[in-house]
């Protein structure tokens, strides 16, 4: 199965302060999927809203960014990795954005909420 991840629906689904550093908190969330590839198999991608800076790479997972900076980017860029999925059915899109859940469905694909998905990957 493979996973696309809406980072900030997810990061912004817990008021923990995540607005004071953006950047770590996009960092955290990539190392808990990190974490959570390793653990099974999984196949998942990450979508930040612009190509984080500075850059944040890995192994384990695809770090995807919106092409260019505006409302929707990212959700845009979700929909076009569903669209062009081999098999849509087997996409999960994680976000709670109501707007992303219809056209990802649309598409095809599956959905999971963010909350839920956020204590998913963090384990207990």
């Amino acid at each position: 199965m493979r996973w696309i991840v809406d980072a900030m629906n997810v990061i912004g689904s817990r008021p923990d302060g995540w607005w004071k550093d953006r950047h770590a908190a996009m960092v955290r969330l990539t190392l808990q999927l990190e974490r959570w590839v390793a653990a099974g198999d999984r196949h998942v991608t990450v979508v930040f809203e612009k190509p984080p800076s500075p850059p944040i790479s890995s192994q384990l997972i695809e770090i995807a960014a919106a092409p260019r900076a505006g409302a929707d980017s990212a959700d845009d860029e979700i929909v076009r990795l569903v669209q062009s999925a081999e098999e849509p059915p087997d996409v999960t899109v994680v976000t709670s954005d109501i707007n992303l859940l219809e056209r990802v469905r649309e598409a095809g694909a599956n959905t999971y909420p963010a909350k839920g998905f956020r204590e998913l990957i963090e384990g207990p």
